[in-house]
């Protein structure tokens, strides 16, 4: 898996590429995504859209990643996943958890609003 990790507007946006399973990548990216600003960032956006295959701890890493935004009064959103991606959040009922955004304006749009 690839990655790349932007701050944008108060944004963290992570792009994720390739396939989410764990590693040290999956590791490492939350360890980036977590230094951004000593952890004072709130708002997430992780782009999914060039994500080809997710297994169960590729979804303990999306977990983890809502998780600890949260716990510091934020909010995550996944941007655009494709219909494999879509498919597992609904059978796993993860769907009820996160919000789904279509792109980056709407991501940032409902992240903007969730604080506010």
């Amino acid at each position: 898996m690839k990655y790349q990790i932007e701050l944008k507007d108060d944004i963290l946006y992570i792009r994720l590429e390739g396939d989410l399973i764990a590693g040290t990548d999956t590791q490492q990216m939350i360890e980036d995504a977590d230094k951004q600003q000593d952890g004072k960032v709130l708002l997430c956006a992780v782009d999914l859209s060039n994500v080809r295959f997710m297994d169960s701890s590729g979804m303990g890493v999306l977990v983890s990643l809502l998780t600890k935004f949260r716990n510091r009064g934020g909010e995550l959103v996944l941007i655009k996943p494709s219909n494999h991606i879509r498919k597992l959040l609904i059978v796993t009922k993860l769907n009820a958890i996160f919000t789904i955004a279509e792109n980056d304006n709407f991501a940032a749009q409902f992240l903007k609003e969730s604080i506010y």
